[in-house]
């Protein structure tokens, strides 16, 4: 018994023991903790205002500042997706300063207030109210001294020049210190990712400039400089009254004409040829001419605008020209000429009258716009198909891949010809049909029940099906080339060249690169869908409900294309090339013969287009552009990567002595799977601008695009199918997109060696060392230098349509990140 409780006598006091030793060391790791959050966390090293010397020199923002922001800023603080919404193109987007709301944002629940810089607040003051925050203002007094967000970021670049590890300026999780606790933390975690981001460091007289114009107050323009910005020549002044004059004339037909007009046209960059360094953009104000504009903020450019009056305006832009939403459309009064004859010269459907905004009407063109006969508005839409189609790409989809992936890599388009169009000769099969037409825009903040709802689809199959039948009715022998509309001026563009760069896009006249894998015939019907389905009525700011419905339906509007294009083709041939372009697609690829077809819409009726070869699609678009579309478009093959019939493409010369030796190495880059395209693709890299320097010095540019094979764009959860073995390489010669992923310098002497990286990169360290030798990378000290000469280039080659390229997707690496 004694040895018991001796035994549990010594246990207790060794538990006791154990447990004090335990309880201390938990003291000790909790003092050691809260003194690491000390250090590391609440109380991190404050940082200090940054010492500015001062000059006597006198800092002018136009002349001074703005210069220097529109090189080395605006490249990536310009549009919706600036970094931090901070969006540098205009001293009002820089005195707004930043935000920590996300544009794009797929899979938020609600929609946000739109932030909108012009439209949405009138001034910094209101934008602040909107949590917007400053980053040029310094909370410091002292004299010698700043502490505003910009200095701080300019500073810690010139402090840390260094390019360490990846940058996304676009990535969702990306910091937007919006005070000085918060700037600790950034700097603290984001070593060396000072401005400009990720990028080399300003020029010292570049950082002297900005310093001492942060340090002087940030101030803008004049009131006499802002006046001049924003007042119009006097040319344009003379345009813009005899435009305005027309838009607000106050009978029905001007006042219904001008509202179809500004729904399509409130995007575009207005240019008179009288003017052309100008552009302006069309605007509903609440103030009639002289009055200054007063922009009525809608959210999208059919909704009611709530006023008794209201008037179009053409606003002048004093924002720096980016390209990424540059989209010019030309006016004289050729053009004023041509609207009067489509829209009031001609006699309407319905006695013209005026119409309200009821949201489920407005949000239907085919309703809103009944009265004015659809071959005209067709024929308004085909005028500018360059233009119309340019805004689904770099309207307000201008980012994301959610919008993107609903498109292949490459494909060309061509539209139906008025004339053999049944929806412009049938009216009332359109107004029939009317609101299985209707698009899921009417709002963007529906519920999400709404969001997987097959409401809209089966609309869309009752319009599809009975548009079958009543072709099959008036055509039950099917059409032939008559029905592709080939222009009627040397002017239009009756081909289009769509290159997708993963999350952006581009379009081009023409038909540019290689036979693509598939091609659309656009009818008015679908034309006017898409348009008002991406641009009119996409809400950036929308939730997952609004915007994965407008993915789901361009999934059937993308089809509704390739089948009026496989049409064309002979009976029988067109279940195998749809299949191959839904491969993975379990319910398409379960299709076994042409009549089980017909309830995907491949049609049973024939083509009177005449086939000489089994290559079906290749030789109907020889047929349209060698035989078929106006000579004066101009529109032709181009001559690197288009391969007729029984031309394969040429072997990679031995010896590079003629220009067409350069040709020939290039083609025969065209072929699927070299191993520069996975690395490149694998690192986000797309598009390549590629300088040549010539032996006389003068250079040429061309831009290297990737084609990336897609087994399938159907599905919006089953990621991107890609297949990087199929992957091809175009050669156009000229600039292509908005956003350049990387830039090369080469010349004409080394071309064999550039072309053996581009053939035959492996990943060594030797292929990479060449990498470094013809690639600008991130972190090369005469980045800038080349970034300003492509710039230069571009603007010089196409003063019109050129604008400031957009960095913010450039390789995410400097060459450091490969021990370079």
């Amino acid at each position: 018994m004694l040895n018991s409780v001796s035994v549990e006598n010594n246990y207790n006091k060794k538990l006791k023991k154990l447990l004090g030793m335990l309880i201390m060391n938990f003291i000790q790791i909790a003092i050691a903790a809260l003194f690491y959050l000390l250090l590391t966390g609440c109380s991190a090293p404050v940082v200090e205002p940054v010492k500015v010397e001062l000059t006597n020199t006198e800092i002018n923002y136009l002349r001074d500042v703005k210069p220097i922001l529109d090189k080395r800023c605006v490249s990536c603080h310009s549009c919706y997706n600036s970094p931090c919404q901070s969006k540098f193109s205009s001293f009002e987007g820089v005195d707004r300063g930043g935000s920590k709301l996300l544009v794009y944002d797929a899979t938020r629940l609600y929609a946000v207030d739109p932030t909108r810089l012009f439209i949405d607040a009138k001034n910094t003051q209101e934008w602040h109210e909107k949590n917007f925050y400053s980053v040029t203002k310094s909370a410091d007094s002292n004299e010698s001294y700043n502490d505003s967000i910009m200095m701080h970021m300019i500073y810690d670049k010139k402090k840390n020049p260094q390019i360490m590890g990846a940058y996304e300026p676009e990535s969702d999780e990306l910091m937007c210190p919006k005070n000085k606790q918060e700037l600790n933390e950034y700097l603290d975690a984001k070593e060396n990712h000072g401005m400009p981001y990720g990028f080399p460091a300003l020029k010292e007289t570049e950082y002297v400039t900005l310093a001492q114009w942060l340090h002087r107050g940030a101030k803008g323009p004049s009131a006499l400089e802002q006046k001049n910005l924003v007042t119009p020549s006097k040319n344009a002044a003379q345009e813009i009254k005899k435009w305005e004059k027309f838009l607000n004339t106050e009978d029905a037909k001007h006042s219904l004409t001008a509202r179809y007009l500004y729904e399509h046209l409130f995007l575009a960059h207005w240019n008179f040829k009288s003017a052309p360094g100008e552009f302006y953009e069309i605007v509903r104000s609440s103030t009639p001419s002289p009055q200054e504009i007063e922009i009525i903020p809608t959210l999208r450019p059919y909704d009611d605008p709530k006023v008794k009056k209201f008037y179009y305006r053409l606003n002048k832009i004093h924002s720096t020209i980016v390209h990424k939403t540059h989209m010019v459309v030309e006016f004289d009064d050729k053009k004023l000429q041509r609207i009067h004859e489509l829209f009031i010269k001609p006699k309407w459907i319905e006695e013209p009258h005026y119409i309200d905004y009821d949201v489920k009407m407005s949000a239907n063109p085919f309703v809103a716009f009944y009265q004015i006969p659809a071959k005209f508005r067709y024929q308004f839409l085909l005028d500018n198909a360059n233009y119309i189609v340019m805004t689904y790409i770099r309207g307000p989809v201008c980012r994301g891949q959610m919008a993107l992936n609903v498109i292949h890599d490459h494909f060309w388009v061509m539209f139906s010809d008025p004339e053999f169009d049944l929806s412009l000769s049938h009216p009332d099969f359109i107004k029939a049909h009317s609101d299985n037409l209707s698009m899921p825009i009417e709002t963007s903040d529906k519920a999400l029940l709404k969001t997987f709802s097959d409401e809209y689809k089966d609309k869309y199959e009752q319009y599809f099906y009975a548009k079958q039948e009543l072709y099959n009715e008036i055509y039950p022998k099917g059409l032939g080339l008559e029905a592709i509309w080939r222009g009627n001026t040397q002017e239009d563009t009756p081909l289009l060249s769509i290159y997708r760069h993963f999350d952006s896009a581009s379009v081009h006249k023409g038909v540019l690169g290689e036979l693509p894998r598939t091609m659309w015939v656009i009818d008015y019907p679908q034309f006017e869908r898409i348009y008002y389905s991406l641009v009119a009525g996409y809400d950036v700011f929308g939730n997952l409900s609004h915007q994965t419905n407008i993915r789901r339906y361009m999934d059937f509007l993308r089809m509704e294309g390739e089948l009026n294009f496989i049409s064309f083709m002979p009976y029988g041939s067109r279940l195998e090339l749809f299949k191959s372009w839904y491969i993975n697609d379990k319910e398409i690829q379960s299709i076994q013969d042409e009549e089980g077809a017909k309830g995907y819409g491949l049609l049973t009726r024939g083509t009177k287009v005449e086939y000489k070869t089994k290559n079906y699609k290749s030789e109907f678009i020889e047929q349209v552009v060698e035989e078929h579309i106006l000579k004066s478009t101009n529109i032709h093959f181009d001559d690197i990567n288009y391969y007729k019939e029984g031309h394969a493409p040429v072997q990679m010369p031995k010896v590079f002595k003629t220009h067409k030796d350069i040709l020939n190495a290039a083609r025969s880059l065209s072929e699927p799977g070299t191993g520069f395209i996975k690395h490149i693709t694998d690192n986000g890299v797309n598009t390549l601008l590629v300088r040549v320097v010539k032996g006389d010095g003068s250079s040429k540019v061309f831009t290297v695009v990737v084609n990336r094979w897609h087994d399938n764009v159907n599905s919006l959860f089953n990621g991107e199918q890609i297949d990087p073995n199929k992957d091809t390489l175009d050669f156009i010669d000229a600039s292509v997109g908005s956003y350049p992923n990387m830039f090369a310098k080469v010349h004409y002497r080394d071309l064999p060696d550039f072309f053996d990286l581009l053939q035959n990169f492996d990943g060594s360290d030797a292929y990479m060392f060449k990498m470094t030798q013809y690639f600008v990378g991130r972190d090369d000290e005469d980045f800038w230098e080349n970034f300003d000469w492509f710039q230069n280039n571009f603007n010089k080659s196409d003063s019109l349509n050129a604008g400031l390229y957009d960095l913010n997707r450039y390789y995410r690496y400097g060459w450091e990140e490969f021990g370079y």
